[in-house]
């Protein structure tokens, strides 16, 4: 039901006085009619005991009686399968026992046929033979050194302007020799690493006759400096390549392996060997591209360094320690990162030059090789610093640094005073010298002091070096100071009296100045004591010339006096006059 507005009763007029709803009227929906429901059944079942198709209380009766009727069918075959079960078990001993027999008699007709086939099988396949193992030496053997002189004859011929081509046969022939000996009888790698380098040093060659040896170095000598350093360039690269090829993490480049037969290693190593032996030199021509190529940094690769430099100091100790020296010790040494194996191959190599018969004989004499010190400043600035290192820092290899350090140090300051390449080192070494002694550790200290006293008797630059030097490094001056002072009559005779003199009174000038100029209490202090030292070195070298000209003096009047009572005495020989003078001035 709803009300309507009539708008007639209310824009038109007035509405009738007697309209009780004033205009409104009433208005009536019909309702819908719903679906008739079924009467109610009290027994809800139809007359033929089937559920009325209007009841959904059943809807599932006839899945639960199906549901039934196979859970009984299942339930009848499990009791009837236990009773014929029952029956069986006793009748099974008897058909075992015939069963067993049976098995029996088809096992042997089993067996029977496989001995047959096994047989024929036998007959048919037959084990090849296993190929002998060669080593390297029963290979060497049975090299003949007249097959090599007339092989190297007649490629010296065909290839005659060709050296590189020369040497690649001459490898090859050695291949051909070992090309029996298989990777298992030269474990190279393996044998490294747990050889010492004494022992590597002669890996492979050591199996080469002396006849065959002979005539190869002789061949070797007669080949160029630029073809033999290409033909160690192209053997170095073969091993590392052979190297990586047993890491499994390393990478190589087609390009390089195809220069690398892997079956030819014995033969690359024995060749490699013998030129490095018979021209060392060519491995200095070398050091460059070893420094800058990055091919051949690196950890595992030491070890076939270390055996490179091994094999040129057998022909050369001398080029043995500049490899040392200008390589190998600043590049394994000179890196905090070094570990104890690499200090130790370091070691074992130069342990070994020095153990040569007469190596410091042979070393001394050539301590300056074209120009170059065999043991530049910088390895031996390294060298003292490794030595001499503080208490808290003294490792293993400490002990073994200080037996060949002394050796050392003779070979980095010998030479002829005043010449060119001792003057440099003298330069080289005084500012080092004061930048050791600045880490305040005594031993240190004392060597560095010493050191830096020997650049002043080797070159007068290195007073002026001094005088630049001083204000900065005012400790390391009294450490100076305080040593001439102590060992006065060590340094006397080695240093020049009057460069001395004048660079101490410029010292002292220099003292003043910075004293005048405000600063901190400890300068202060480290000033004072070094115009104190200046002062005592200065007394002692005023001493010293005293002395020196009073003993002329007596000198001199003795022999006047001896003319004066032996007028008929024959003159003096003058040379002995200058032997006793220098004698005198030297004492």
């Amino acid at each position: 039901m709803e009300e309507t507005f009539d708008p007639s009763v209310v824009g038109g007029g007035a509405a009738p006085a007697a309209d009780p709803h004033h205009g409104w009227q009433k208005v009536t929906y019909t309702k819908r009619q719903r679906r008739p429901q079924p009467p109610a059944d009290p027994d809800r079942n139809r007359p033929s005991g089937l559920p009325h198709p209007a009841d959904r209380s059943h809807v599932f009766d006839s899945l639960e009686q199906k549901a039934r009727e196979r859970r009984r069918a299942i339930e009848s075959a499990a009791a009837a399968a236990e009773f014929a079960e029952a029956g069986d078990a006793k009748s099974r001993p008897a058909m075992a026992a015939s069963d067993e027999e049976d098995d029996d008699s088809g096992a042997e007709v089993a067996r029977g046929v496989q001995a047959n086939s096994g047989q024929a099988t036998t007959k048919e396949k037959q084990k090849k033979p296993k190929k002998p193992k060669v080593t390297v030496a029963e290979a060497a053997a049975k090299i003949d050194a007249a097959d090599l002189a007339t092989f190297l004859v007649e490629i010296s011929a065909t290839y005659e302007s060709q050296q590189d081509i020369q040497l690649m046969r001459f490898a090859d022939f050695f291949a051909r020799s070992f090309a029996s000996v298989s990777a298992s009888q030269f474990p190279w790698a393996k044998m490294f690493k747990e050889s010492p380098v004494a022992k590597i040093a002669d890996i492979p060659v050591c199996h080469i006759s002396e006849s065959v040896y002979k005539t190869s170095v002789d061949w070797i000598a007669l080949k160029s400096p630029e073809a033999l350093c290409e033909f160690i360039l192209w053997c170095l690269d073969s091993i590392l390549i052979d190297l990586a090829s047993q890491q499994s993490t390393v990478k190589v480049s087609k390009k390089l392996i195809q220069h690398s037969p892997s079956k030819a290693q014995v033969a690359i190593f024995v060749v490699l060997a013998m030129v490095l032996r018979r021209k060392p030199d060519s491995l200095i021509s070398l050091l460059p591209k070893l420094k800058d190529n990055s091919q051949y940094h690196g950890q595992e690769k030491l070890l076939v360094i270390v055996w490179l430099f091994a094999q040129a100091s057998q022909g050369d100790p001398v080029v043995g320690m500049y490899l040392w020296a200008h390589y190998l010790f600043p590049v394994v040494c000179g890196k905090s990162s070094g570990n104890p194996q690499s200090r130790d191959l370091v070691l074992q190599l130069v342990e070994g030059i020095l153990s040569r018969p007469k190596a410091r004989a042979i070393l001394l004499n050539g301590a300056v090789r074209k120009g170059e010190r065999l043991v530049p400043p910088n390895a031996l600035d390294l060298l003292m610093r490794i030595t001499l290192t503080a208490p808290t820092a003294r490792v293993k290899a400490t002990e073994r640094f200080e037996v060949v350090y002394p050796t050392l140090r003779e070979l980095a300051l010998a030479g002829s005073p005043g010449t060119k390449t001792t003057r440099q080192a003298a330069q080289q070494l005084l500012p080092a010298a004061v930048q050791a002694i600045q880490e305040k550790n005594p031993e240190l200290t004392k060597e560095a002091a010493d050191i830096f006293i020997w650049c002043l008797s080797q070159n007068a630059e290195c007073y002026r070096q001094w005088e630049k030097l001083h204000l900065e490094n005012v400790d390391a001056s009294i450490a100076v100071l305080q040593n001439l002072s102590s060992e006065w009559g060590k340094y006397s005779t080695k240093i020049s009296p009057d460069a001395l003199r004048e660079t101490l009174k410029n010292l002292r000038a220099k003292n003043e100045e910075a004293l005048s100029r405000s600063m901190d209490a400890s300068k202060l202090t480290s000033i004072k004591d070094a115009d104190r030292c200046c002062k005592a070195v200065l007394g002692k070298l005023t001493r010293t010339c005293g002395c020196m000209k009073s003993g002329i003096f007596v000198l001199v009047l003795a022999f006047g006096v001896y003319y004066a009572v032996n007028p008929g005495t024959e003159l003096f020989n003058w040379e002995k006059l200058h032997v006793a003078f220098s004698s005198i001035q030297s004492s």
